[in-house]
């Protein structure tokens, strides 16, 4: 992963409000004239410090990252497709592991695991029985944000797949090339190129194809830089705001700078950096700057429940109206992923999308 942008914007709310570029990667320099101005640059994920995390491995935020695991799966297949590969370098490479037992991960884990056995098991069928995904989580349990019963579910779940789920497991250390035993079993583990070495407190090295970061948010290097303008959560360092999504600053209050997203908290709340939070409160400011009644009613969060996908055309679904589980909660599952997409154009081409890939396979071409 490279390196955040890391310029400096600096906001005054005088008459003559301007956002200025400070520092630059590349390119001039130059201000910015604004009326309004919202903060929205949200969050990285979070390495703690973990020695190679930031250089090996892949992270799930944006549509980068995204084509960045899809080449890489696709070359842990085709590697190990390969005559000349043996044995031991396979099973490496398609050692998959996904650190962070939260919803994105097991998300992730749910929808990769269908990927090789709907799809590669066909294009890789010699193939099929090495696939391997071992989830690492730190916690004793995963999804710990649902009810035991649902987290209990999709445990189960993973298990009759086949997908590893090891809490309380510690990663010290991720880094390039296989592990120094399998490069003594075999003479082609020797490449370092060829996968990675992720190292566990409980279980010591083990080679994998990639590993898959997804373990809690790092605020945004810009918001961290805006320290000595903005006033931000003692804990997490996010943007504070008021009930108008309003920037802090200090005792005072930017009438025209606001912040929403993984980025800010409403001051006194306890909102969880979920998309279902950052919809609502983008929602809301949209609305009301373009009606110009900012002041008409505060925001309220209205909790909608939580969900995650665990594979096989089952999920989990806990909400006030109750919990549910299995195919019933996959149709929710996928009814909201539908209706909360952007335009017209997207809920009509996504389930389009959805049909194509359920008569024919998904594309696994490499472009």
């Amino acid at each position: 992963m490279s390196d955040p942008f890391t310029s400096r914007a600096l906001v005054s709310d005088g008459p003559e409000q301007r956002l200025s570029q400070k520092r630059k990667e590349k390119g001039k320099m130059f201000d910015l004239g604004f009326d309004k101005l919202v903060i929205a640059v949200g969050c990285y994920a979070e390495t703690f410090g973990t020695k190679g995390v930031k250089e090996n491995a892949f992270f799930l935020k944006d549509v980068g990252d995204a084509r960045a695991i899809r080449q890489r799966i696709l070359s842990c297949f085709e590697t190990a497709s390969l005559p000349t590969t043996s044995l031991t370098v396979k099973k490496a490479l398609l050692n998959i592991a996904i650190v962070g037992g939260g919803p994105t991960g097991i998300e992730w884990s749910a929808e990769m695991h269908d990927l090789i056995t709907e799809d590669l098991s066909r294009l890789y069928p010699d193939l099929a029985g090495l696939a391997k995904i071992t989830v690492y989580d730190v916690a004793p349990k995963v999804l710990s944000m649902f009810d035991e019963k649902l987290s209990q579910y999709a445990m189960q779940s993973f298990k009759r797949q086949g997908i590893d789920i090891k809490t309380s497991h510690h990663v010290q250390e991720l880094r390039k090339g296989l592990p120094v035993a399998l490069q003594e079993a075999a003479e082609d583990a020797k490449d370092p190129e060829l996968g990675y070495t992720i190292k566990l407190q409980e279980e010591g090295e083990v080679g994998v194809g990639m590993c898959v970061w997804s373990t809690g948010l790092m605020m945004n290097p810009l918001v961290e830089k805006l320290s000595e303008e903005v006033k931000q959560h003692p804990k997490t360092h996010a943007i504070l705001t008021d009930e108008r999504m309003r920037v802090q600053a200090g005792s005072n209050t930017y009438a025209d700078v606001f912040a929403i997203g993984d980025c800010a908290n409403v001051e006194g709340t306890n909102y969880p950096a979920t998309a279902q939070v950052a919809s609502q409160k983008a929602s809301w400011l949209a609305k009301r700057l373009n009606k110009d009644d900012l002041d008409s009613k505060a925001f309220t969060y209205k909790d909608l429940g939580v969900m995650a996908y665990t594979g096989a055309g089952s999920a989990i679904l806990q909400s006030k109206g109750g919990d549910v589980s299995g195919f019933a909660a996959w149709l929710v599952w996928r009814g909201v992923y539908l209706t909360k997409s952007v335009s017209w154009r997207n809920k009509v081409l996504i389930p389009i999308y959805w049909t194509v890939n359920w008569l024919f396979g998904r594309d696994v071409s490499r472009f």
